[in-house]
């Protein structure tokens, strides 16, 4: 059985026991989560999509930044070098219920 929600503008295809990196959530470490915009979920019976009554809990595994993405500019015989950064703050998130 899977789901596939729907948080920080991005979609997800979810199992129970599987840990996601998502968009930033507010909770600490260890309390629960529930997703509630559910776009499909798939079952025995096969696949639901549109206007379900499902939500997705989870626990917060972790709260932190993904690796530094690197932006680098460079000029050849110039001595132009240049590094931009970036680290986007993420919610590690492991899936414990899918309740359709």
């Amino acid at each position: 059985m899977y789901a596939v929600i729907k948080t920080g503008g991005k979609q997800y295809k979810v199992e129970v026991g599987d840990e996601i990196f998502v968009e930033k959530l507010e909770g600490d470490e260890g309390s629960q989560v529930t997703f509630d915009e559910v776009l499909a979920i798939s079952d025995d019976n096969g696949i639901k999509a549109g206007d379900l009554k499902a939500t997705v809990t989870g626990e917060i595994v972790k709260q932190g930044k993904n690796k530094k993405v690197v932006v680098a500019k460079y000029k050849a015989k110039k001595g132009y070098r240049r590094k931009n950064g970036h680290r986007q703050p993420y919610t590690r998130v492991r899936v414990s219920a899918i309740n359709a």
